[in-house]
């Protein structure tokens, strides 16, 4: 349990909550990755927790250092609404004993949040059993830096070569891609032209149910070069 109350700042949770087809794009992705004994730091309001479960999944550890969010996460467990062999720990990863470990780590838009990314990357590789998978998904390109990312603390967006700067090396890199090819352009529109803290619920509503299809063949066209969000997945050898 961490000492100092943390507090998010965003308020972004809820509003992308109902971007459906953007969320069953990355479950695609991401889910064949995620097995065995899991941590997932970040865990928010639940909403990756339920994307991601599968089958293959022995238990989940939701990490989260919000204490409003955990209260969250115990009342979805409680009700059931989160499968049962979840468990809520207040803190971050260093109040994971250094004794437990896990097959899967995922950090789902977590690892923009955090200030010293090298050292987290170095920790979550401590918790991480031999063959374990370390899964990120963060915002791409740092010129793409906007008042939303400021309004919900990122202190970066991510490239290819950002990414690989800050892995240990005890990871190999199984893959790296974009995704949300068309994403790109609106992002790049809200920088230079919106400038808003947040999108609006229509603004929303249209990425997700005309962009995101369309960013789902274009992605497979452009072999995962170019998109606004970056995946990576790293096996600790």
């Amino acid at each position: 349990m961490q000492d100092d109350p943390y507090q998010y700042i965003g308020a972004e949770l809820e509003l992308f909550s109902a971007a459906k087809n953007w969320k069953k794009y990355i479950a695609q992705l991401i889910t064949p990755y995620i097995h065995g004994d899991v941590l997932e730091p970040g865990a928010g309001i639940g909403a990756n927790t339920r994307l991601f479960f599968n089958k293959n999944v022995s238990s989940w550890v939701l990490l989260e250092p919000d204490k409003n969010f955990c209260g969250i996460l115990l009342k979805l467990l409680s009700s059931h609404k989160l499968p049962l062999i979840c468990s809520v720990i207040n803190g971050t990863t260093n109040d994971i004993k250094t004794t437990e470990r896990f097959d899967t780590i995922i950090y789902i838009d977590v690892l923009e949040h955090i200030e010293d990314d090298k050292s987290e990357i170095v920790t979550a590789t401590n918790l991480l059993k031999q063959n374990g998978k370390l899964i990120l998904l963060s915002p791409a390109h740092n010129f793409l830096m906007s008042p939303f990312d400021k309004a919900i603390g990122h202190y970066r967006r991510y490239s290819k070569k950002m990414l690989l700067s800050i892995k240990d090396e005890r990871l190999k890199t199984v893959k790296i891609m974009h995704v949300d090819s068309l994403g790109f352009f609106a992002s790049l529109a809200n920088k230079y032209f919106l400038k808003q803290q947040y999108p609006g619920k229509k603004q929303i509503a249209f990425w997700d149910n005309w962009m995101i299809p369309a960013s789902k063949i274009i992605d497979r066209i452009l072999f995962y070069g170019s998109g606004k969000t970056i995946i990576a997945v790293w096996k600790k050898i």
